[in-house]
């Protein structure tokens, strides 16, 4: 790949490029992006829409638990919480690999921007607006600035984790970078 033209955002300060994607970084980038995804759904929903912030993982829980689990009531739910992660956590997974495939070749601002693109797109927009209606139609209601900002966030927050999680790209004469 000697021959291969790379972005300029591509290059770290000593001009390598990152040419794979670390698998690893991208996983718990995506980990720690939903579990801050979560925390900040669950405050907006509560400081800013009055709701109550157990309702998203609710939702969630909703899509293995049945219709049932839906609020009212909307207090704490130790069943609905944890089957909640148990869905959410991996789909995080899976939506960081994606985003540190996407942002590997990148820098932090570049890969910011890709980042919350995804999460916008990608995640809000076709989970809430095409699978949504057709698979778990309580999931139309919370389209809403929360969940656009919140999935954005996932996306910027996700890259970011990346490319500071990412493995330094090996020097072109075949030698480790000192790590």
């Amino acid at each position: 790949m000697a021959n291969a033209i790379h972005h300029p955002s591509a290059r770290n300060a000593v001009g390598d490029v990152h040419e794979i994607t670390d698998w690893k970084a991208a996983v718990w980038a995506g980990v720690i992006a939903g579990v801050v995804f979560m925390m900040a759904e669950m405050m907006l929903v509560w400081l800013f829409m009055g709701q109550s912030p157990w309702g998203p993982p609710r939702m969630m829980a909703a899509m293995v638990l049945g219709r049932d689990v839906l609020p009212p009531p909307a207090d704490f739910s130790l069943t609905a919480m944890m089957t909640a992660m148990m869905i959410h956590l991996p789909l995080s997974a899976v939506y960081g690999a994606i985003i540190g495939w996407l942002v590997h070749r990148f820098d932090m601002v570049a890969a910011v921007l890709i980042g919350m693109v995804f999460g916008v797109v990608a995640i809000y927009a076709v989970n809430f607006y095409l699978i949504a209606p057709a698979m778990f139609p309580w999931f139309v209601e919370a389209r809403n600035w929360v969940g656009l900002v919140a999935h954005a966030m996932f996306g910027i927050v996700a890259a970011a984790v990346y490319v500071g999680l990412r493995k330094p790209p090996a020097h072109r004469a075949g030698t480790l970078t000192g790590h």
